[in-house]
């Protein structure tokens, strides 16, 4: 049995950061969207992200994001896995574990994924996200955002929300 840990991530962890950069910058569909490693770096300082290390077997192997405040709560920003490990269902249970980090607080679960990468939307629509609109040209010119939602119901009344 393989031991996939999601922990947050230590601000202090400056070597899990900059392993953090590596794996993005060096793997679809960000080496396509230009992410450098040292906007990983930047990202992971802003206070606005929840970073979350996923090691399996010890091993430092992605991280994800998430946005808990503002207009976008409850945003799964990114979830980055080093390539040879995709594929095995580890992308799905980071994603569940995110989905129950949200769900704790809010109805809703928001991501975008681009339309050069139907992959990870084909697995996100099997997984109930459903697509709530499209940004064209927002990011890649020629390209465009897909913006999904998975839900468990309105905002109105959940967990003592009132809106």
């Amino acid at each position: 049995m393989i031991n996939l840990e999601i922990k947050p991530l230590d601000t202090n962890d400056h070597p899990s950061k900059v392993k953090c950069g590596e794996i993005m910058a060096h793997s679809e569909p960000w080496i396509t969207l230009g992410r450098t490693e040292s906007d990983v770096l930047e990202i992971l300082e802003d206070p606005l992200n929840e970073t979350y290390l996923i090691t399996l077997d010890g091993s430092l192997i992605g991280f994800a994001l998430i946005i808990m405040t503002g207009a976008w709560v409850g945003y799964i920003r990114s979830i980055v896995i080093e390539p040879e490990y995709r594929g095995k269902g580890l992308g799905s249970r980071v994603l569940a574990f995110l989905e129950s980090k949200i769900f704790e607080q809010y109805p809703n679960v928001f991501l975008s994924v681009s339309s050069f990468n139907p992959r990870a939307k084909k697995l996100y629509l099997q997984l109930g996200y459903e697509e709530i609109g499209e940004l064209k040209d927002y990011v890649i010119s020629g390209q465009s955002e897909s913006i999904m939602r998975k839900t468990v119901g309105s905002l109105q009344g959940y967990r003592g929300h009132s809106y």
